[in-house]
């Protein structure tokens, strides 16, 4: 018998087929990608949240993996990334826009001692309009003005279009194709509120957007105030003209 030679590897076996780890295994025979740590995949959440200024959805973190994360994975990540901040000065909630971290309101009056950004003061004019538009919407200025009473000046929705709470959503049809405005997901973000459904009763709306009486005014329409009468100057009576007579002067005996 002829002995054939067998070339192996010092310290391994010949008898023992080297297998791929199961994960790549599965992942060669689906095609598809090994799944990501999911707590190396929450850290990664954490700083891309925590670095952005505006709030982001799921499809855009969903970028940040390169397809290795599905939406509801992503979501739940999210909710446990939420529950680890709960205690936390800082928290993570849900807007209309999608997912961000904010200060907790009980500790922004600090942080606003330290800068020089100070928000803009809003008219009562301005306040009412907001609230007319957010409960009513889409609605026309001439619906704001049936119910205000008064004219709507244009620096009015001006101002809330400049800060981003409305919008021009389409036209009524009706002679003059009045413009319909409504308002926008950072009207909802600035709230913290997911939708409109979420939205506070008018008293507490008023109340969140009511600022601090030492902000400086924006331009805006504003009531205007009666000036308080003039009282003319009435014709003085004989009794008031008639003059007192004057006491004699004493003199230093």
């Amino acid at each position: 018998m002829n002995e054939e030679t067998v070339m192996q590897t010092p310290g391994t076996d010949p008898d023992v087929v080297e297998q791929p780890a199961s994960s790549d295994l599965l992942a060669h025979e689906s095609g598809s990608v090994p799944q990501l740590d999911l707590a190396h995949a929450k850290r990664v959440l954490e700083a891309a949240l925590l670095s952005s200024v505006e709030p982001l959805n799921v499809q855009q973190l969903k970028r940040l993996f390169s397809g290795q994360l599905d939406a509801d994975t992503i979501r739940k990540v999210l909710d446990e990334l939420k529950g680890e901040w709960a205690e936390r000065s800082i928290e993570l909630t849900t807007v209309a826009s999608g997912w961000r971290f904010r200060v907790k309101p009980e500790y922004q009056q600090f942080l606003d001692r330290i800068t020089n950004e100070k928000p803009p003061r809003y008219s009562r004019a301005v306040l009412e309009t907001l609230a007319i538009i957010a409960y009513r919407q889409p609605v026309t200025r001439g619906d704001i003005e049936d119910v205000r009473g008064v004219a709507v000046s244009p620096p009015t929705l001006k101002a809330l279009e400049e800060r981003g709470w409305i919008e021009t959503v389409g036209h009524r049809e009706t002679p003059g194709r009045p413009a319909l405005f409504a308002t926008t997901k950072k009207f909802l973000d600035d709230l913290n509120l997911r939708s409109l459904e979420e939205l506070p009763p008018l008293e507490e709306l008023q109340a969140a957007l009511e600022p601090a009486p030492t902000l400086a005014p924006i331009a805006a329409d504003s009531e205007p105030q009666e000036e308080p009468p003039q009282i003319e100057p009435s014709e003085p009576t004989p009794e008031e003209t008639q003059q007192e007579p004057e006491e004699p002067e004493a003199h230093a005996g």
